[in-house]
């Protein structure tokens, strides 16, 4: 029996995305795990991988590269040797599988599955790509949508990604209307700031999701970081002579967070589908501005990583966040949030719970300041941690405990970053 191959929900408010291409033949042998095609959601672009094997049939009437495609819409087949594809039998293979569900899952059998706004899949080591959904097809109806779609070049899409515009609302001036490159530059001269892109949808829905998901709580307290603020200037010292990544203070609080993490395990349990689900490995995830907006790339494992690798890590996923070159996994699965507004000279803020996280932790500056030291008044380096956290999984004197055993590591950190 032939097997549809349909398009997967990258992201729970997923509806739509950008079919980029495919990665196989049509006629070519496809097996259980391969990547078939590429397809664009709205913060970065997957290779979709199969759940089945068989040989693919590719749908003449289906979609191009720079076509939106809606979730769930069949695009192909896995066939067995001589079969023929369904091609137009019941449909032209380019409406909704009607044997999908409304929200059709995303999932590989590793871990993953799919995404509400108090839900979200946890990959693992091995699971870096989302896979297609398949299912036997049994007919279906409906005209082909996609005809009716805007025709984009790869580059004006990439443009218009950097630029934060919405291609898909352009006219093109190309052949056929299709939208170029100058297009995309010519509607974001144009754009006002009325103007919402994708990811800034994205953004709103999720944030507004955590305010009604969760009971947020916000703790601050004040750590004398003199001794992390000597710290890192040795680092810096050495990498001069040994062209080293100089860590970060984000870099020493995500380190120092994890090792408090495995002391408070209830910080970095997850709320999921009415359940509490404990952490099973403590995966960390990065606040970053871009100008697409707010994404929340993540660092795997972090108590298992020296110091300089978890730097190294966080720069490498920061760049590609900027460049717009993340994929969807190294978003996903995160179990506690870090982020960072000190460079903005802010002291304190009240940062919101990346759900289905417990917690956030906010850093604010870290500035001279005069101090109480040994009735005597010194200056130090003072710095200002928000930690917001869902009361419904932890109760406040748990989440205060934890904020002091992160300050007792931050104001000694030598030691415990130690090999």
């Amino acid at each position: 029996m032939a097997i549809a191959i349909s398009i997967p929900r990258l992201g729970w408010n997923m509806d739509e995305g950008v079919f980029s291409g495919w990665l196989k033949q049509d006629g070519e042998v496809v097996r259980a795990g391969d990547r078939v095609f590429t397809l664009e959601g709205e913060k970065a672009t997957e290779e979709i991988e199969s759940l089945d094997q068989g040989i693919l049939r590719i749908d003449p009437a289906g979609p191009k590269a720079g076509d939106t495609v809606a979730v769930g819409v069949v695009i192909g087949y896995l066939t067995e040797a001589g079969e023929e594809a369904p091609f137009g039998k019941g449909g032209d293979g380019a409406s909704p599988d009607p044997t999908l569900p409304p929200s059709p899952p995303v999932g590989n059998g590793r871990g993953e599955g799919s995404e509400s706004p108090t839900a979200q899949p946890q990959s693992e080591p091995g699971s870096s790509r989302p896979t297609a959904r398949t299912l036997p097809h049994e007919g279906g109806g409906g005209k082909n949508a996609l005809l009716d779609q805007p025709k984009s070049s790869p580059r004006a899409r990439r443009v218009a990604r950097e630029l934060g515009v919405e291609w898909q609302n352009i006219r093109g001036t190309g052949t056929s209307g299709r939208i170029r490159e100058r297009d995309v530059r010519a509607a974001a001269t144009a754009q006002t700031g009325s103007a919402v892109t994708s990811v800034r949808k994205a953004i709103a829905e999720r944030m507004l999701a955590s305010a009604h998901a969760t009971a947020p709580v916000t703790l601050t307290t004040t750590v004398d970081a003199s001794n992390l603020v000597n710290l890192r200037n040795q680092f810096r010292a050495v990498a001069q002579t040994r062209d080293e990544v100089v860590p970060g203070y984000t870099d020493f609080v995500v380190k120092l967070a994890a090792i408090a993490l495995q002391r408070h395990a209830a910080l970095c349990a997850r709320w999921e589908n009415g359940t509490l689900v404990p952490a099973q490995r403590l995966d960390i995830g990065i606040a970053v501005d871009t100008e697409a907006g707010l994404l929340v790339p993540v660092l795997r494992d972090v108590p298992a990583q020296s110091l300089r690798t978890v730097a190294a890590q966080a720069r490498d996923l920061a760049e590609r966040a900027r460049r717009g070159a993340l994929n969807g996994s190294e978003m996903r699965g995160g179990v506690f949030t870090v982020t960072n507004l000190g460079a903005f000279g802010i002291d304190a803020f009240t940062p919101i719970i990346n759900t289905p996280e417990c917690a956030i932790l906010g850093m604010g500056r870290i500035q001279r300041r005069p101090v109480a030291v040994d009735d005597q008044v010194a200056i130090r380096d003072q710095m200002v941690l928000s930690l917001t956290f869902d009361h419904r999984i932890v109760d406040g004197a748990p989440a205060a405990r934890f904020l002091q055993s992160l300050v007792q590591l931050l104001e000694n950190p030598g030691p415990w970053l130690m090999p």
